[in-house]
């Protein structure tokens, strides 16, 4: 019994302490109304003195302020020690702010669910409040159920996807705070991270999974994966879903297609996937076939300003670099995509998966000499004979 006395006098004695330290500017204090004016309010902060909430501070919270009656307590923030006439001069706004951000900070610090009601969106994510601060949840924090598969990335079409859930609520994490910026960033995917993280410990890189293709993007596509009730969903990038340059995954991969993958990397609780890892590599036998100098048949299968990307067998490509033609219109000027020329190999680098080419009109042209002139052949041939 001597040990709860002893703790609980130690708490008054704390508590007493924290009353009779002095103030400090930028304190949040909390006392009793005791007096109310036409453009000021009066808080008894006793033992330490009289607060005043008054110009330009009152004004600014009046609507807050205008159903406050006698004997209310009221948290506010000191601004001035001690004005002209001997009162603690408050702000209510700024102590509702700090408050308000401490709130938040509490929050994201414990990792606390929020729901949020979505009240707007642009091509970025959407818009909403906490505690009444505005927050925004970008696109790439949606959870894989809410994430806009639009096939083409079309910044139009995200729009008018996440405008669809204007007016619904979700559930949210708060990700980060600002209170200088008075930025909040949300994310609804954190509070599915723990549970991914858990179902990740069953697989390895290297393991083959199988599948159903949710959904179809400019960038890859997704592939939900995994036993009802535990599906996860991991990423196919453009680069991983087959050895040629794909351009469009949309026209290889639909919505609903049952496909086998392969595990090439888990981190920070993401999975990404091949479906080329599963398929002979093409490359391998390049060498055997072909070495730098040699000349080749191959198709433009298109044009940029890096070059010309050329084709040299099914799923074999090179680059002619804009380098070799000096600028875009030469290149344009020399050849066309669809068509099929012959090439000189400059470099062939397989584990790379590089072939460097150029047009073996213009390689041809610099190796061979100039044609002599009649009159120049005859003199020859005098010299000759």
């Amino acid at each position: 019994m001597q040990g709860i006395f002893e703790f609980v006098q130690q708490t008054l004695d704390s508590q007493s302490a924290e009353q009779l330290r002095p103030y400090r500017l930028g304190d949040i204090v909390e006392g009793t109304v005791v007096g109310i004016g036409r453009s000021s309010l009066f808080l008894d902060l006793s033992p330490q003195g009289t607060g005043i909430i008054w110009g330009r501070e009152f004004l600014e919270e009046k609507d807050s302020l205008r159903n406050i009656e006698i004997g209310e307590r009221l948290k506010a923030k000191i601004v001035d020690l001690e004005n002209d006439e001997g009162y603690i001069e408050l702000s209510v706004g700024e102590a509702g702010r700090e408050l308000t951000w401490g709130q938040l900070k509490a929050k994201k610090d414990s990792q606390e669910a929020v729901n949020v009601v979505i009240t707007g969106a642009n091509k970025g994510g959407l818009l909403t409040e906490v505690v009444n601060v505005p927050a925004f949840l970008p696109v790439s924090q949606l959870s894989q159920e809410h994430y806009p598969r639009v096939e083409d990335g079309d910044p139009a079409k995200i729009l008018l996807a996440l405008q669809k859930f204007v007016g619904e609520t979700l559930e949210v994490r708060i990700l980060d705070i600002n209170p200088r910026e008075g930025k909040v960033i949300l994310s609804e995917k954190a509070k599915d991270q723990a549970k991914v993280r858990e179902l990740l410990l069953q697989y390895q890189v290297g393991q083959e999974v199988e599948g159903e293709i949710t959904g179809v993007v400019d960038f890859g596509a997704f592939l939900r994966f995994g036993p009802k009730g535990q599906e996860l969903e991991g990423l196919i990038h453009i680069s991983e879903i087959d050895w040629q340059i794909i351009d469009d995954p949309s026209q290889v991969l639909k919505v609903g297609d049952q496909v086998k993958a392969k595990i090439i990397d888990i981190a920070q609780g993401r999975v990404s996937l091949s479906l080329k890892a599963l398929k002979q590599d093409p490359w391998k036998e390049v060498e055997k076939k072909y070495k730098k100098g040699d000349v080749v048949q191959g198709k433009v299968t298109r044009l940029n300003t890096f070059g010309a990307f050329v084709e040299i067998e099914p799923m074999i490509q090179g680059l002619s670099h804009i380098s070799e033609f000096g600028t875009k219109k030469n290149m344009e000027e020399q050849i066309e995509a669809g068509k099929t020329y012959s090439f000189q190999i400059l470099e062939l680098n397989v584990q790379d998966h590089r072939m460097s080419l150029r047009v073996y009109a213009s390689a041809k042209s610099q190796q061979e000499p100039p044609q002599e002139q009649p009159q120049q052949q005859e003199q020859s041939e005098r010299a000759t004979g």
